[in-house]
């Protein structure tokens, strides 16, 4: 399979998955969905040449959330959570429907994975290799460019998961007082 084959694959169970995750009124189906979503979106994000984004989103979201929102309904029963999102909000469906198809519009304009002549290549990437160390002091390239340069995306990340991990011990602990 190409490339370009395994991304529009990957891309059709990441909606699909997302649709189904939104429409599915069993509450646990509907988590089992959420992983393989993903897990989609984990492997999309390696096949897009970001393997640190798929492994965060592989160890957030199907390897943390998951498994707490497994937890979280075994804590609340099925029944009381299924109540909750029995109906489906169809106006907010319609609009983030509408939202996601604008975006895909979108998709043709931006470069090919790996295109030497898009501006990630001629224009950002030596830029940093030039610059980075002169300009951050570090002595790494990596680590210049992630704290350097994309420090407040790197301090965004590291508060998700932080506060991901923050949500496990709490629910964790308090099963423990139970």
């Amino acid at each position: 399979m190409s490339v370009a084959g395994l991304e529009f694959a990957l891309i059709i169970l990441i909606l699909v998955s997302a649709v189904i995750t939104a429409m599915l009124r069993d509450t646990l189906a509907s988590i089992i969905v959420f992983g393989a979503y993903s897990l989609g979106m984990a492997m999309l994000w390696v096949v897009f040449r970001a393997p640190d984004v798929g492994l965060t989103e592989a160890v957030v979201g199907a390897g943390v959330m998951t498994p707490l929102l497994l937890l979280a309904i075994t804590k609340l029963g099925r029944e009381d959570v299924e109540r909750v999102f029995a109906k489906i909000r169809w106006g907010p469906l319609l609009g983030v429907s509408v939202l996601v198809v604008l975006l895909l519009l979108t998709v043709p304009a931006l470069p090919e994975v790996g295109d030497p002549d898009s501006p990630t290549n001629t224009h950002v990437a030596p830029y940093y290799i030039e610059n980075a160390y002169e300009e951050t002091g570090f002595v790494n390239i990596v680590t210049a460019i992630l704290v350097g340069y994309r420090g407040l995306d790197t301090f965004g990340e590291v508060t998700v998961v932080f506060a991901a991990l923050v949500s496990v011990l709490a629910v964790l602990r308090r099963e423990e007082l139970i």
